[in-house]
């Protein structure tokens, strides 16, 4: 029986040789390329079976060459690279790797969110600077914090990640507002989680947390309007996708002062470009895409896609995005 040929096209945005790669090899033979440019993904998928792959674009004129392919497999739970009507009109199975960060994910949220409220890296600054041998009192008070009991937090999706955001708030005494197409009828947080339209959401939340997918309806839904609707001096955390968000409206809000602050990690291009409007912006924490990448999360994301492998190979796959099976 001929052997499958894998592709792995970005090895290098999963693991920096702290996770086996070599897991696969039982399915087929295997090429892993670190990164791929978009100038050499055409050349480097033509004789693939699989395609196993992160961030790299699968559009219509890289796939159309790419006559043997029958299964795409995605280190990640965003599909929005892939052209999923290419893939459904010529029967390749695409599946993601849904869930595997959301813990990850909800503790980055909460680290901005520690971070803003109690000033750790400030005063840690502070410290290395000398400034409390230099203080008269034990306890200077240079800059403000505040508590988060009792602080209206709200998520907009309300997925895996922002239920666990959710738990976790609840856990600080937080309120909790959500805007969600799909409401959760989960009797254990029926009376903690109020759902909400998005203005209502905006008006009241002195935190608001974007927990959505990529979409032409989620694209630039985070602009000035939504931004000047925000309740002043809230706090604003995307670690959802770059897209969601207007970059020069989330600047703009930030140099006013409307906004406190915000913690992001994710832009609209990345990495991040030299002439990125929020380099240096007022107020504003930015992690490189990495609130999905503690080793524990990397580890459960190469299991669920070796998996999703050996059900496609045999005959089941499963976690299927875009209804692609079959058609």
């Amino acid at each position: 029986m001929k052997r499958l040929k894998i592709v792995l096209t970005d090895a290098q945005t999963v693991t920096n040789g702290d996770l086996d790669l070599s897991v696969f090899e039982k399915y087929g033979d295997v090429t892993v390329y670190p990164l791929t440019s978009k100038e050499q993904t055409a050349e480097r998928i033509a004789d693939a079976d699989c395609v196993l792959l992160n961030k790299t674009v699968m559009d219509e004129a890289v796939l159309s060459q790419a006559k043997k392919l029958k299964y795409i497999g995605i280190f990640a739970t965003g599909y929005n690279m892939i052209d999923l009507a290419y893939c459904r009109a010529h029967g390749i199975v695409v599946s993601n790797a849904g869930s595997y960060s959301t813990n990850a994910v909800a503790q980055t949220v909460f680290g901005f969110l520690l971070n803003h409220y109690s000033r750790t890296a400030q005063y840690n600054t502070f410290v290395r600077e000398g400034g409390w041998m230099d203080s008269p009192s034990f306890s200077p008070f240079v800059f403000p914090t505040y508590e988060l009991a009792d602080k209206t937090i709200g998520i907009v999706g309300y997925g895996a990640i922002g239920r666990k955001v959710a738990e976790i708030a609840r856990a600080f005494s937080m309120r909790v507002l959500a805007v969600t197409h799909r409401p959760v009828t989960d009797p254990d947080t029926a009376d903690s989680v109020r759902y909400v339209d998005m203005d209502t959401l905006l008006a009241e939340s002195d935190i608001v947390s974007v927990h959505t997918p990529l979409t032409e309806e989620t694209r630039g839904l985070f602009d000035a309007k939504a931004f000047a609707k925000c309740k002043k001096g809230a706090y604003f955390i995307n670690t959802a996708r770059g897209g969601v968000v207007v970059e020069e409206a989330l600047l703009q809000a930030l140099e006013s002062g409307h906004l406190s602050g915000a913690g992001i990690d994710v832009l609209t291009q990345e990495p991040m470009a030299r002439d990125c409007v929020l380099f240096g912006a007022k107020n504003l924490t930015v992690t490189p895409h990495v609130a999905w990448a503690p080793w524990e999360t990397r580890v459960r994301l190469m299991h669920i896609v070796e998996e999703n492998l050996r059900c496609f190979i045999d005959g089941a796959p499963t976690h299927v995005v875009g209804d692609c099976f079959g058609k």
